[in-house]
């Protein structure tokens, strides 16, 4: 077989493999019907992993309408010694052993677990196991079956490979001050265990520039930057495009932080969805001393689990069902809300909420009115994308902040930018577009928003090109 390139684009939220030959790009399939695989990973009791689409829909079917009854660990044991003598005889002195319990943690009807964004996780030192069911897994485990996933479904198209490029963040999420070089080492670490260890690892947002120059060689300009606006984070650099063709191009800044598609998602779940659940309502009750107590409905106690679909479930046990079942039971104006609550717990629907969020996002990408239409919770929100800008403003501020500091550190101006890509999900975002051509007039290109990271890194490594 000729050379080949591969490059692997292991993502916060999902992640695609893609293979060059010198002239033509391939995606591979990952999924049934898809080149794009969510980063899932999936483990039951029996410690089989299941990834990607498959590991999401078995972690909803397990978890739809089951109660969590959580039931307390035992964390040790005591002994202490027993003198049953009762009379003035003596008596056998026995050891009496008493099992030592600490909180109500463990779910006894829990299937599996589920383990979604775990690349967030990476650059964390102070995360280094994960316990499911009663064993600790590190979190190079916990990826490993994606990896190796990824590469076999690469094998089956083009045979055993001798290296691949790997793309990562230009900075990991966290605040620690070595996040990136402890990241590294723990995405190396599992790329070997699943069969992949001749790896080079290279920048995403420089993969997707590397991807642009291959398909536009004759583009005109010297000063590229990249604008990389994934599901996890924001990623950009600063390329300087050769003279000669020996040598493609130079980097001259690269920067990125932690807001990414998800962020934004989970905002518009907090400010759209959340007062139609009943954050806000009042809590209405019989007291010992009054007949009835008014207080504010504790919502901010189940914010989190909502807004994080992979532990939604965890509400469905009576600390939480018995408040939202006494505020239906009381009726009064709230009481709709705290049905649409129940049914979220009850039926498991975090995850299906955030893909109506997505498809509510992607419909006001192209219309400047939408509806976020949820029929199983009997909820419709139309919307204006003016609207939904000034939900965003925040994100939309950090943007513009970053793309000027990438500039900025690369000891040039904006107008000395030539060529911008603009790359990544949330890239499609009107508002975003709109910020990066106020800036850069006629100089910004939309490039293969989804897949521009993977097929880039497949270039590189055909032309074993390094940062």
């Amino acid at each position: 077989m000729s050379r080949l390139g591969v490059g692997i684009d292991f993502g916060t939220s999902n992640s695609a493999c893609a293979i060059f030959d010198g002239e033509s790009l391939q995606l591979i399939q990952l999924e049934a019907d898809d080149e794009i695989m969510p980063s899932a990973t999936y483990i039951d009791q029996e410690l089989q992993a299941k990834t990607g689409q498959v590991a999401i829909d078995q972690y909803i079917a397990d978890n739809t309408g089951r109660t969590v009854e959580l039931v307390p660990e035992v964390v040790g044991e005591e002994s202490h010694f027993v003198d049953n003598g009762g009379g003035d005889e003596p008596a056998a002195v026995e050891a009496a052993t008493q099992k030592i319990y600490g909180a109500a943690v463990t779910d006894s009807g829990l299937q599996g677990r589920l383990f979604r964004g775990t690349k967030r996780l990476l650059g964390d030192q102070h995360v280094r196991r994960l316990m499911v069911f009663d064993q600790p897994f590190r979190l190079v485990a916990l990826i490993t079956p994606l990896l190796l996933r990824m590469r076999k479904a690469t094998e089956a198209k083009i045979g055993k490979f001798a290296t691949a490029h790997i793309g990562h963040p230009v900075n990991f999420e966290g605040r620690d001050t070595y996040r990136n070089d402890l990241a590294l080492s723990r995405l190396g670490e599992a790329y070997k265990y699943a069969g992949v260890s001749n790896q080079f690892f290279y920048p995403e947002p420089i993969a997707a520039a590397a991807s642009f120059v291959h398909e536009n060689q004759g583009a005109a300009g010297q000063y590229l930057l990249t604008v990389d606006f994934g599901g996890g984070t924001l990623d950009l650099c600063v390329l300087k495009r050769a003279a000669t063709a020996d040598t493609q191009f130079t980097v001259v800044s690269t920067n990125g932080i932690g807001l990414g598609g998800d962020h934004i998602d989970q905002l518009l779940y907090r400010e759209l969805l959340f007062p139609r659940l009943g954050k806000g309502a009042v809590w209405r009750r019989r007291g010992f001393d009054r007949e009835v107590i008014e207080t504010q409905f504790p919502f901010d106690e189940f914010e989190d689990l909502l807004t994080n679909w992979a532990i939604t479930y965890t509400l469905n046990q009576n600390k939480y069902t018995t408040p939202v079942m006494a505020c239906i039971d009381a009726g009064g104006p709230n009481k709709r809300q705290f049905e649409r609550l129940r049914e979220v717990i009850k039926h498991n629907l975090s995850y299906l909420l955030f893909a109506k969020i997505k498809e509510f996002k992607a419909a006001l990408s192209i219309s400047d009115t939408a509806s976020l239409d949820i029929p199983e919770i009997d909820v419709e929100i139309p919307l204006r994308r003016t609207e939904f800008e000034a939900l965003i403003a925040d994100p939309l501020a950090r943007t513009e902040q970053v793309v000027d500091e990438t500039v900025a550190k690369a000891g040039l101006r904006l107008e000395d930018i030539d060529i911008v890509l603009r790359t990544g999900g949330s890239s499609l975002i009107p508002a975003v577009k709109r910020l990066l051509d106020e800036r850069f007039p006629g100089k910004v290109v939309e490039h293969d928003p989804f897949t521009s990271v993977a097929a880039g890194l497949a270039v590189a490594n055909f032309h074993a090109w390094r940062t």
